[in-house]
């Protein structure tokens, strides 16, 4: 190694070091993405100095050009958020690019509607905002990273999309979880690139403690991206828990936390999480206050 580096010509990379003003100069400006799930927008910030004080200024969404990763267990609400986050974005007349992993894009479309129903969108003023491409059809797609990026570069072209949901992530590495990291990596990458904000569906498996950001292929997807928020559930068998929780013996309660943004401030606690009979999923009070009986 020491040879190496005594024998090969310098290669001095100039063009990726920048002073900070000139970075600052390329640098977006921070918004709020609304998510169209109830409760969450309100739980990231920024701050403001007044009179000597730090002030939180609440966001309104997640960052814009920001990378999500959404971990949970299975039937924790993980699709309806991005659905719903795909619903609301499209609402407001954004394209949104629909990479589906796990269901046929017919599938898809089905529960993209039933949402909208629920949310009270009419399903005919936003289904032509929507994008999906069907990697769960074609083992191609799934399996070769170059040509999904290449379909996803086309649709950022043709229809000016700027928000990505990847449903999930986890299915484009599940037969090679050693290459988790450079995987998530290049879609990070690329997302970055394109300049999109985007929501990645991670799957945890059964060994995976509930409340961990832990994902299939490990630790990889949270380490890069921008932001995680993970789901949880649990079976109340416990008459103490019951007690604690404010809800009935058997009952299921929906846990979700914000475990980091690099972007912005954003609320630091555990928060009771419901999926109403419409399939919305909402995020509720601290469950610290719910178990003071403040809520």
């Amino acid at each position: 190694m020491g040879d190496y580096f005594r024998e090969r010509e310098p290669q001095v990379m100039k063009e990726n070091v920048y002073l900070l003003k000139e970075a600052m100069e390329k640098a977006p400006e921070l918004r709020g993405v609304p998510t169209g799930v109830k409760g969450l927008d309100d739980l990231f910030f920024t701050v403001e100095w007044k009179e000597g004080k730090p002030v939180k200024k609440p966001l309104g969404g997640i960052p814009e050009y920001c990378v999500v990763n959404l971990t949970g267990m299975p039937d924790t609400g993980k699709s309806l958020i991005a659905e719903q986050f795909t619903i609301k974005q499209a609402s407001l007349g954004q394209k949104v690019c629909f990479i589906t992993v796990e269901s046929p894009a017919s599938f898809v479309a089905a529960s993209l509607k039933e949402r909208a129903t629920a949310m009270g969108v009419e399903f005919g003023k936003v289904e032509n905002n929507i994008i999906l491409i069907d990697a769960a059809s074609n083992s191609r797609l799934r399996e070769d990273i170059p040509t999904m990026l290449d379909t996803l570069a086309y649709v950022y072209r043709t229809y000016k999309a700027h928000r990505t949901v990847i449903d999930s992530i986890t299915g484009l590495f599940e037969s090679k979880e050693m290459l988790a990291r450079s995987v998530v990596r290049a879609f990070f990458n690329f997302m970055k690139k394109w300049y999109q904000t985007a929501i990645f569906v991670s799957q945890k498996r059964s060994g995976h403690e509930e409340l961990s950001a832990e994902a299939a292929g490990g630790y990889a997807v949270g380490h890069i991206v921008d932001c995680t928020m993970v789901l949880s559930k649990e079976i109340v068998l416990s008459k103490t828990r019951a007690q604690n929780y404010k809800v009935e013996f058997g009952d299921i309660v929906r846990l979700f936390r914000i475990d980091g943004c690099r972007m912005c401030g954003h609320d630091t606690r555990l928060h009771i999480m419901n999926i109403t009979e419409l399939g919305l999923v909402e995020i509720g009070p601290a469950l610290v206050d719910v178990i003071k009986a403040k809520i």
